[in-house]
């Protein structure tokens, strides 16, 4: 069948204020019904998988995206830890890596929005694990509870930037997520999301509707294949994959030390 045009455009003031308020109230009825049935012990895992999957689709079409998947993730489920680590470009990745990776994937977060009033309690009591990144000393203990996060099944996604980058190109990358990885044996999986930073660019409210955007999966980095001490390569390794996703030059990166990996 012949794929029909995607048209693009760029949406309106009253475009923009209905996107808005449509994904605060989508967001806000997920909160209170994952709340709710907390608080009766109604609540599993496998429900706030489901949750999360249709809460990232309906923001998608809010805005229209024309969402595609470009190569395979692995077998989650075969008893390994699994770390996916790709591009920050837009507010768009976190419900683009909901809506097309499998597993009871849980982002890894900034402390700053556990503060978001209803979303913060929803985040905890549905097991996305926070990072304190100006506190070390909480910053470890938070990677901590990460990692028996990862132990229990939890597949972790992570953006090893720190924060969205302004022009869509990768950003330095931190060293956070690839501690955790290391000290947890995980299995990385790179991606790189294409077109993303057109949909919602990085603080701004300009909004495009109707953006084709396409989910590459690269090839699963074993870290048991890593001993600490090629912490550097490992980071080499991930960021050259996920610069080929994008279609970028392969370049060699500048490092930007920090302690811990979140959503910025």
């Amino acid at each position: 069948m012949t794929k029909l045009p995607v048209f693009t455009e760029s949406a309106t003031l009253a475009r923009r204020l209905g996107v808005v308020l449509g994904s605060v109230l989508v967001t806000a009825g997920f909160c209170i019904d994952v709340l709710i049935r907390a608080a009766f012990r109604r609540l599993d895992r496998s429900r706030v998988d489901r949750y999360t999957r249709r809460w990232a689709v309906l923001l998608l079409r809010l805005v229209r995206m024309d969402l595609s998947v470009v190569g395979e993730a692995p077998d989650l489920s075969d008893g390994r830890r699994y770390i996916i680590l790709c591009n920050h470009a837009s507010h768009y990745d976190i419900p683009a890596i909901f809506a097309t990776m499998p597993g009871s994937i849980r982002m890894l977060a900034k402390a700053e929005l556990y503060r978001i009033p209803l979303l913060g309690i929803t985040m905890r009591t549905a097991e996305f694990p926070s990072i304190n990144r100006r506190k070390r000393t909480q910053a470890l203990k938070d990677l901590e509870r990460a990692r028996a996060m990862m132990e229990s099944g939890i597949v972790l996604w992570a953006a090893p930037e720190g924060t969205r980058s302004r022009t869509g190109e990768l950003l330095p990358f931190k060293k956070g997520c690839f501690h955790l990885a290391l000290d947890t044996d995980a299995v990385i999986i790179p991606v790189g999301i294409r077109g993303i930073s057109k949909v919602l660019p990085a603080k701004s409210w300009r909004f495009n509707l109707g953006q084709p955007v396409a989910v590459h999966i690269g090839e699963p980095i074993d870290t048991r294949q890593y001993c600490r001490e090629e912490l550097d390569t490992l980071m080499l390794d991930t960021r050259q994959q996920i610069q080929c996703l994008l279609g970028e030059a392969v370049a060699e990166p500048v490092e930007q030390p920090a302690l811990v990996t979140a959503q910025g």
